[in-house]
């Protein structure tokens, strides 16, 4: 049984080569063996279950297209994010579903975090997490997006600040 499962779950993954390599994103067979071993150890770790193949396959289909992963750190990425997935999962004490969190993951790691998965677990997660578990519920109606701003404690870049300063360095 235990040996048709892991079959089942290689067989989903390779076929997601199909769609993640026009963005020039492949798993090789032996990669994929790592990716399905660390997924179940990753479970362990975090205490979690799953049916089926789980949400690897839609991890892989949220963040094939990013703009920060690339060959070169793809397998390495992946691991994380599962890793970071199942945290948040916990973290928010199962009240986000899967695709709600996925993409809050996403649109946090393509803007806020501009590919850093050590912003994305340590300071996003954390943050989006504890307003979540105080009630916030606004990902209900969004999905997920759109959320963070409302909690983030970062300044980030201003157009209107940055034309402001500028015209008081030189013009005034």
């Amino acid at each position: 049984m235990q040996s048709a499962r892991r079959k089942e779950e290689l067989a989903v993954i390779s076929g997601m080569n199909q769609k993640t390599e026009r963005f020039g994103l492949l798993l090789k067979e032996e990669e994929i063996n790592e990716l399905v071993t660390y997924r179940n150890d990753s479970l362990k770790q975090f205490r979690r279950f799953e049916w089926g193949t789980g949400m690897l396959e839609k991890l892989i289909y949220t963040f094939c297209d990013s703009q920060y992963i690339n060959q070169q750190n793809y397998l390495e990425s992946l691991e994380r994010l599962q890793d970071i997935f199942y945290k948040f999962k916990n973290a928010t004490l199962d009240r986000m579903t899967d695709d709600e969190v996925l993409t809050f993951m996403k649109e946090q790691y393509e803007t806020v975090c501009f590919g850093s998965l050590d912003y994305l677990e340590d300071t996003c997660l954390e943050v989006y997490a504890e307003a979540v578990r105080k009630g916030h519920k606004g990902y209900t109606a969004s999905g997920g997006r759109g959320e963070y701003s409302e909690f983030d404690e970062a300044r980030r870049w201003d157009s209107e600040l940055y034309q402001q300063v500028l015209k008081e360095l030189f013009w005034e």
